[in-house]
């Protein structure tokens, strides 16, 4: 019986035209061997198996061979290639560092340095897995890597360049190996079951290369563990079945759920895929990988990136055709969420059900959003507390339209009748015209009317024309809500004044306005309820505060007195920016707390400046520093200090 051998080892390059996926590397080797310019050392860095050391064998067969080719290839045929053949050679030596990676093996390395060939012009070492030497050795090694004899070339291999020291990395020629593309080691695969007489489908040798991740040996074992299970017929289903990789056709049939809204299904063959064994976290990466396949797959330009055969490549193209960009982006983004969450979540399948629950719900065109993700809405639960909200509105819209037209009666006023529809109270009227009726006198402490009337907090002065307060706006007053999300704080120039505050003087001339004012509330504060009001308001700023809104979080608002809240940060640029916000802040808190007193005081934390403590060898140090004579006596009697 013939002796068996790997196709790792049986089909390893004998030539530089033979190394695949390298080419731009061989070029260059065989340029330098043609002109005879070669250094005295090499760097081959790289990933696993992409052919590092197998180029440093043939470089080192090559630049010895006695008869080159005219293409400068070894000839085969001479002393020095048969010798190197049949692994007697005593001009190429070779060395793993993993195991002989102690000085007393570097020296050893340099005795044999100083014996010239015995065949051939150089006498080549390899040193595979350089990096594993010590440091020692390294230093060891480092003169003779530098100025070794004329007739000896080095060529050191490693999978971790960032672990060779620096000193090293200079005295060589560097050469960066790069990994296999899939395309290619398809094709070195099939070359390989043409030789051995297999049968192999393309799509089987394509998840082969793609299991392999770049690696030529490990694609050649994978290859060989798969000629021994299905007996030299590779097919893709036999592939996917032993190498425990689920089938493209799942994600296929998922996104034909996904397109159809069909939820159940999709659930029912994500039962199916976990009673096989796979892991559902694996799944919802494949997943992600294959709408993004979809998605480069959709224009001629991006069709390169899929890299896979060319009848699979029609396949997704015929299903990205089908699917619209903005549900691709959606589903992608959907994936990409759930597995960044998977790894934390204590139901991880409910997590993954949830994500294909929401991805068959993508392609429905009503669906709102932006294309990168589903919308978050939030509509009314029951349809009658809607209804009674609305009617409660209504009530209170009712008020302020009586109170209007009563004003307009009145014959001081030289308005006309004030009509019956709500919305007319809600028009500004012009500051100019003789008709405009008299405003009603807005409480500083109704942040709502504030909100609502559509100025900013810094660009509010009293000569700026009043703007009515609106109905609804006094409704959600009324019930203890706040428009604060409309509110934009754009400056902070000087102290805010509140809406409405501009016809002050008319409200005051007007009894019919002015006979009944508001009470004054002053309810001492609490602690717990500034902290609760306070990370209320926080929660309320606008989105270009959000970074002082980071910095109030870690705040603790202290109550001095009965209206007094201290606010104590730890530097002067910090506090000015409160102080600006104070006014904003007062008139937000003010109606939560029941107190029209309440104002901000902030303070700057001191440091406190702690001594430090002097160990006993600083001290007597000190002591010798400032003292000569306490010097002269240490000197003479010898003492030492410790």
């Amino acid at each position: 019986m013939e002796e068996y051998i790997v196709s790792a080892r049986k089909y390893r390059p004998l030539t530089f035209d033979s190394v695949v996926g390298q080419r731009a590397l061989t070029t260059t080797l065989k340029n330098a061997i043609a002109t005879g310019k070669l250094a005295h050392a090499y760097l081959f860095c790289g990933p696993r198996g992409v052919g590092k050391t197998t180029c440093a064998r043939i470089f080192a067969k090559t630049i010895n061979c006695l008869t080159p080719t005219a293409d400068g290839e070894a000839c085969g045929e001479c002393e020095s290639c048969k010798a190197f053949d049949e692994q007697r050679s005593m001009s190429i030596h070779e060395l793993d560092a993993a195991s002989n990676n102690s000085v007393e093996d570097i020296r050893e390395l340099i005795k044999q340095v100083q014996i010239p060939p015995q065949i051939g012009r150089y006498k080549v070492f390899i040193i595979d897995e350089v990096h594993m030497l010590s440091s020692a050795a390294f230093n060891a090694f480092l003169k003779t890597l530098e100025e070794p004899p004329s007739y000896v070339i080095f060529i050191l291999a490693t999978t971790e360049k960032h672990k060779i020291l620096p000193t090293i990395l200079s005295r060589c020629q560097v050469y960066d190996f790069q990994r296999m593309t899939i395309q290619g080691t398809v094709e070195h695969l099939q070359y390989v079951a043409q030789k051995e007489g297999y049968t192999a489908e393309t799509e089987a040798l394509n998840l082969i290369a793609q299991k392999a991740d770049g690696g030529m040996r490990d694609a050649l074992s994978i290859f060989d563990q798969m000629v021994s299970f299905t007996g030299g017929n590779l097919t893709y289903d036999l592939v996917c079945q032993n190498l425990n990789v689920l089938s493209a056709e799942y994600y296929f049939r998922f996104v034909d759920h996904f397109l159809k809204g069909e939820v159940e299904p999709s659930l029912l063959l994500l039962n199916e895929i976990l009673m096989k064994g796979f892991d559902a976290g694996n799944f919802i990466g494949g997943l992600a990988s294959h709408l993004r396949d979809l998605l480069v797959s959709r224009d001629e330009q991006t069709l390169p990136l899929l890299e896979t055969s060319d009848q699979m490549r029609a396949r997704y193209h015929e299903q990205a055709l089908r699917c619209k960009p903005k549900f691709l982006y959606r589903a992608i983004r959907l994936c990409n969420d759930c597995d960044q969450s998977y790894r934390t979540s204590r139901n991880k399948r409910l997590q993954v059900e949830i994500c294909l629950i929401q991805a068959a719900q993508l392609a429905d065109d009503d669906v709102p959003g932006a294309g990168l993700g589903p919308a978050k809405i939030l509509k009314p639960i029951f349809a009658e507390l809607a209804a009674a909200r609305k009617s409660r509105q209504a009530s209170h819209v009712e008020a302020p339209a009586a109170t209007s037209a009563s004003v307009q009666s009145s014959p001081s006023a030289n308005a006309q009748p004030a009509q019956p529809s709500p919305s007319a109270s809600a028009q500004p009227a012009s500051p100019s015209s003789p008709q405009a009726a008299p405003r009603a006198r807005v409480p500083y402490n109704n942040i709502a009317a504030a909100a609502t009337s559509g100025s900013s907090v810094g660009e509010a002065s009293p000569a700026a024309p009043s703007v009515p307060v609106s109905p609804v706006a006094t409704a959600q007053a009324a019930e203890g809500r706040s428009s604060l999300p409309k509110l934009k704080l754009r400056s902070f120039g000087h102290h805010a004044e509140p809406a409405g505050a501009a016809s002050e003087g008319a409200a005051k001339t007007d009894p019919a306005v002015a006979e009944k004012p508001r009470e004054k509330m002053l309810v001492p504060l609490n602690d717990d309820e500034v902290y609760s009001a306070w990370f209320a308001a926080i929660s309320q700023l606008p989105h270009e505060h959000n970074a002082m809104a980071e910095r109030m979080k870690s705040m603790t608002p202290v109550v001095e007195g009965t209206s007094t809240i201290r606010v104590e940060v730890n530097n002067e640029r910090v506090a000015d920016y409160l102080r600006q916000l104070s006014p904003w802040l007062e008139a937000f808190l003010r109606p939560r707390l029941k107190n029209d007193e309440a104002h901000i005081e902030v303070q700057v934390s001191t440091v406190e400046v702690v001594e430090r403590i002097y160990s006993k060898p600083e001290r007597l140090k000190g002591m010798l520093s400032r003292n000569a004579a306490l010097r002269e006596m240490a000197q003479t009697l010898q003492l030492e200090m410790e």
